[in-house]
Parts: structure tokens; sequence; C-alpha cells
């Protein structure tokens, strides 16, 4: 099997989701692939595109990209296609089950990573099996951080 940084290099990243590795806790990834229509793979090749947002979704025994931008193709404006319209996957069944019995019996969620080129030209997607982290409560520290003032001005004032 190749390294990391080897298989990194015969890709032409598009889109990353930084924000993803943040919000989740990223168990898994695997790679799939993603079915483009008309302009989309010039617009995508022109490197514009945003996944930060985006999702995937199991609807009628397929996996759906939702919420994906990929901006319309300037040059073909008649023939151009909507810009966050949902995009299918392209999955093998196995992978496929193993994804929906993920999400329907741990709760999980599928989180694109990137949208690259891969070393034959075509688009594929990394996703992420990932479970939502929990968030720091803020408040809990701001209330310690407001008491360490008020206990050092008392203390200040009074000695």
């Amino acid at each position: 099997m190749a390294s990391k940084s080897a298989a990194d290099s015969n890709r032409k990243l598009i889109a990353d989701n930084r924000k993803a590795r943040f919000n989740y806790e990223i168990e898994d990834t695997l790679e799939a692939g993603i079915e483009l229509k008309g302009t989309e793979v010039k617009a995508l090749r022109e490197g514009k595109s945003m996944i930060a947002e985006s999702y995937a979704s199991f609807e009628g025994g397929e996996f759906w990209l939702i919420n994906s931008y990929i901006p319309e193709y300037l040059q073909a404006n008649r023939f151009n296609h909507e810009p966050r319209r949902k995009r299918k996957l392209l999955l093998h069944k196995r992978e496929m089950a193993r994804l929906a019995l993920a999400v329907d019996k741990d709760g999980k969620t599928i989180v694109p990573l990137k949208l690259y080129f891969n070393e034959k030209g075509r688009a594929k997607v990394e996703l992420a099996l990932a479970r939502g982290k929990k968030l720091h409560d803020k408040r809990e520290t701001e209330r310690k951080r407001d008491w360490n003032r008020e206990k050092a001005r008392l203390l200040k004032t009074a000695g």
C-alpha cells in the first residue's frame, strides 16, 4: 500500500472541509465517486467549489451529497447546472450497507472531507464516518474567570 503522502500527491485537490475536522470526531474515512452532470466538471476544474456546509444523506437506497456548492460555468450560461443541487454518491453496495447501519444504529454522521480529482481524472469525495464532538461549555469557564477577577479585586481592597 502506498504512503498517504504519495497518494495525496497524485490528487488535484478542489475543496477541503477543515471545519469538519474541528466539529466532528472522525472515526473512519472512505472514497466515493460523485455523479456530475453537464458543466459541473468544467466548473470543478476551475477549482472554486465548496463543501464546508455539505453532508451526505441516505435516501431511497442511495447516498446523496447535499448542499455542496459547485458554481455555474460562465462560458455555458444556457446549459448551466444548479449550484446547490443534491448529487448522487457512487458507492459499492457493501459500503452503502455499512454506512447506513452506522447512521441508523450508532447515530453517526457522514461528512465530506475533501473533493478532488484522482490520478485518472475522476471526481472523488473523501467521506468520513464521524461523531459530533461535545462542545465546550463556555459559561462555566466564564463564571470561574469572573469569580477569580472578583476575588482578586476583593482581596486587593481588603488588604
